[in-house]
């Protein structure tokens, strides 16, 4: 049998989740973990338990020894935040290793893919966003638009919230909390009559009922998670866009604060001390919004209408997923570190022919979603003609 080895760069929870998922492969031989911290570390060490895992010590922001590490595993998998992303992106290249990522910044990706000649000399892959959103919800979407024979909406809603929400803001911290500010402020893509436009991060609120437990939400456009595919789409699709869910206030709360300044990225000075409101807000989100032993449940939803055999259908994708208590894994850290392995090994196992490729091109759904039921995602799709 055929083995694969894997470096996975963030010991954090995404990190730790898509080691869990790779380890338990058979074909998977070895998993290297590098952190910045050692404290992440041991704590993975402890979790995964496994003799297939090597962890070591390594700064994401050295990018020529990353290269160097890189050289001889099947895929570099970049669980740290997304502003390292492109360096490690080419130092998969120098390496000739596949490369995948969580995303998170748009710009960002779209000078990964910049590689894409590069990436087809070097015999490699590279596929950023291969989380939740950006990520699983993007091929769910690209799925939706495959069935129609003209696709003329899409509307992606998606979000990691508490099971027992908490007051006053109703939220838990999930993920990194400089990817989370980033999607509430920076500005969101979306598609309006077949153009990209761009809409202001947390704007357009609308209301949303989703079963039990779940019930009323508020969605938002969140930047990045629609991310490259209002590129993919323009003039295919009239209308597309992505918006994050949350409990209702929460998101009239974050608007408040960004409109008085708190994240703003410019220095301002407090007595003897320069500080950008934005990295204070970020020390605050991580204190305020740490919430370990809270249990979380994501919920996806995604809807696409067009025309089907001259008929006007629609297409509507649902899935829940909760804190997996077994294993103590948080639903977005399944949500998030499973698709990243998924890719991750499609791409070791060369599953996706070599160059740069947006997730919604890459990533062939229907593997994809195979490989998720395995892992207990219990996606559904209802096709329907409108009368």
């Amino acid at each position: 049998m055929k083995t694969y080895r894997y470096f996975v760069l963030g010991a954090g929870m995404q990190g730790r989740a898509c080691a869990f998922d790779m380890l338990r492969n058979p074909a998977v031989s070895q998993v290297l973990l590098a952190d910045g911290s050692e404290k992440a570390l041991a704590f993975a060490r402890r979790y995964l338990k496994s003799k297939k895992v090597k962890t070591l010590k390594l700064d994401a922001g050295d990018a020529a020894r990353v290269a160097k590490l890189a050289r001889g595993y099947d895929c570099l998998v970049s669980c740290v935040p997304y502003f390292f992303n492109l360096a490690l992106a080419k130092a998969a290249l120098s390496a000739r290793t596949n490369f995948v990522d969580l995303g998170g910044n748009t710009d960002i990706v779209r000078k990964e893919l910049a590689l894409h000649c590069k990436a087809r000399q070097a015999g490699v892959t590279l596929i950023p966003d291969v989380g939740l959103g950006p990520g699983m919800i993007n091929t769910i979407a690209a799925h939706g638009i495959s069935l129609m024979d003209k696709a003329e909406e899409v509307l992606i809603r998606d979000c990691g919230l508490p099971q027992k929400p908490a007051p006053p803001m109703n939220y838990m911290l999930t993920f990194s909390e400089h990817g989370l500010i980033n999607e509430y402020v920076e500005d969101a893509t979306a598609l309006r009559n077949g153009k990209r436009v761009k809409v202001g991060g947390l704007s357009e609120t609308e209301t949303i009922d989703l079963p039990a437990p779940l019930g009323r939400l508020e969605a938002a456009h969140a930047s990045g998670g629609l991310s490259t595919m209002a590129w993919t789409y323009e003039g295919k699709v009239k209308t597309m866009d992505n918006k994050l869910m949350r409990y209702p206030g929460h998101i009239a709360v974050i608007n408040a604060m960004q409109a008085m300044g708190f994240f703003s990225q410019e220095k301002v000075r407090i007595g003897n001390v320069d500080i950008a409101p934005r990295a204070l807000s970020a020390h605050l989100f991580r204190k305020h919004f740490d919430r370990p032993g809270d249990k979380d449940i994501v919920a996806i939803r995604v809807t696409v209408r067009g025309r089907k055999d001259g008929k006007k259908a629609e297409v509507v994708y649902t899935m829940l997923d909760k804190y997996d208590e077994k294993h103590q894994m948080t639903a977005m850290m399944r949500t998030t570190g499973f698709p990243a392995s998924i890719v991750a090994q499609m791409l070791g196992e060369g599953r996706v022919k070599p160059g740069a490729y947006p997730v919604e091109v890459g990533v062939p759904p229907e593997p994809f979603f195979r490989e998720g039921k395995k892992r207990g995602f219990n996606l559904s799709w209802k096709f329907r003609f409108i009368k």
